[in-house]
């Protein structure tokens, strides 16, 4: 399916980092994408997946993202996008394993970045700005190469390294399109998005 106006459409959600997630604990929301995605394929029909071309983010200090993330802000997290996690909504969870982490070696994970917040650094004489390595999106999707989800939903996990002092939100718009799945290529990814 070509990348294009015609083709592509946006999918949004959000989640709200609390300041009472404590270190390692990971807060969670999940969006439904049973809507975009059948795998199962019948007769002359093929299966469809929601292919993700991008995935871009803010971290705000207000809910309708009118605010940047304030400079007392000492929190570090990492973030991202897992496909058919199915962990709900969940505040301040012990989520265990490779599978329920934004991480490069998880075959579940669609984009990743790592934030610092700007007072992470006091006692730093030159704190790192926003495209410093440490805040960045270490892993993300292309247009030459989506995400292609065949799972009915995709869930936001949020871990703190250390806790956020305010509570901040994360907006997330994922750029997709409903593709046509062959047999073969369904069977290969419901293979690999299974937890």
């Amino acid at each position: 399916m070509a990348y294009d106006i015609k083709n592509v459409f946006y999918l949004d959600t959000e989640l709200t980092l609390e300041t009472g997630t404590g270190v390692g604990k990971s807060d969670t929301v999940q969006l439904d994408l049973s809507a975009y995605i059948d795998p199962i394929a019948r007769g002359r029909t093929m299966g469809t997946g929601l292919a993700i071309y991008k995935v871009h983010y803010s971290i705000s200090g207000a809910s309708e993202g009118a605010l940047p993330v304030g400079t007392a802000e000492s929190g570090i997290i990492r973030a991202g996008l897992i496909a058919g996690a199915g962990l709900g909504s969940q505040t301040n969870a012990t989520l265990t394993g490779t599978a329920n982490s934004p991480t490069a070696n998880n075959a579940l994970a669609v984009m990743g970045f790592d934030y610092y917040g700007p007072d992470a650094f006091v006692g730093i004489t030159a704190a790192p700005g926003p495209s410093s390595p440490l805040n960045r999106t270490f892993m993300e999707p292309s247009k030459e190469v989506p995400y292609v989800c065949v799972r009915d939903n995709v869930c936001v996990v949020s871990t703190a390294l250390i806790a956020m002092q305010t509570t901040s939100y994360i907006s997330f718009r994922l750029e997709c399109a409903q593709i046509k799945l062959d047999q073969a290529t369904l069977n290969q990814l419901l293979r690999t998005q299974t937890v």
